[in-house]
């Protein structure tokens, strides 16, 4: 883990996608100097932080698609949601946190090329709804999140990434989560500011019990 952050560019952060790990591989992780988290299963996740409640306060993210009746809770546990995909969801978001009196911070995902396996923005609809989602109070808007659709060359997935990144910075927004654990490279030098790593830290996630 250690290695990994060492291998990172200046302003590149890792977050460890620790859905699907037990608590002491979390534990584990804490010690070696690792703070951030990303989850993606809300149960599973609330019943990590309580488990580890005695621990410093942890940089916990919410990574996965993000289901309608499970926001308020995403957003009394989380302080970062990474998975913002639709104008309705932003709307119903800044109502709950307002209602919780939370202020996370969120992050807009964008799809940049044709994928039916996912959801997000497209890059016009993000700008044509810019001025209404920047201002959705209490939220927080940082930045932008991409995940590069399957069967693409690691040239095609950096120019992927640089365009995400180019769409950030005309936002005005910092964070560019990009890269997980076999794209992380090139990710990291279009600009990401956040690589999303799982397998890559903890191996294979443990076989679920019968």
């Amino acid at each position: 883990m250690a290695l990994l952050r060492a291998e990172l560019p200046p302003g590149c952060r890792l977050l460890a996608v620790s859905k699907g790990q037990p608590a002491e591989r979390i534990r584990e992780a804490v010690a070696a100097g690792q703070r951030s988290f990303g989850e993606s299963r809300l149960q599973e996740a609330v019943a990590k932080q309580a488990e580890l409640a005695e621990l410093e306060p942890l940089d916990w993210h919410f990574i996965g698609r993000l289901q309608a009746n499970k926001a308020r809770g995403v957003v009394r546990h989380f302080g970062t949601i990474h998975s913002l995909d639709s104008l309705a969801l932003a709307r119903r978001l800044a109502r709950l946190a307002a209602e919780e009196q939370r202020q996370p911070a969120v992050l807009f995902q964008v799809k940049f090329r044709p994928d039916p396996a996912k959801t997000g923005f497209e890059p016009a609809e993000l700008r044509e709804h810019w001025l209404e989602l920047a201002g959705l109070a209490p939220l927080r808007p940082v930045g932008l999140m991409t995940l590069p659709p399957l069967g693409l060359t690691a040239e095609e997935r950096g120019g992927l990434f640089a365009e995400c990144a180019a769409l950030a910075t005309e936002l005005g927004l910092p964070e560019r989560s990009m890269g997980m654990s076999g794209d992380w490279p090139e990710a990291a030098a279009a600009g990401s500011t956040w690589v999303r790593i799982g397998s890559g830290l903890f191996g294979p996630r443990p076989a679920l019990s019968p």
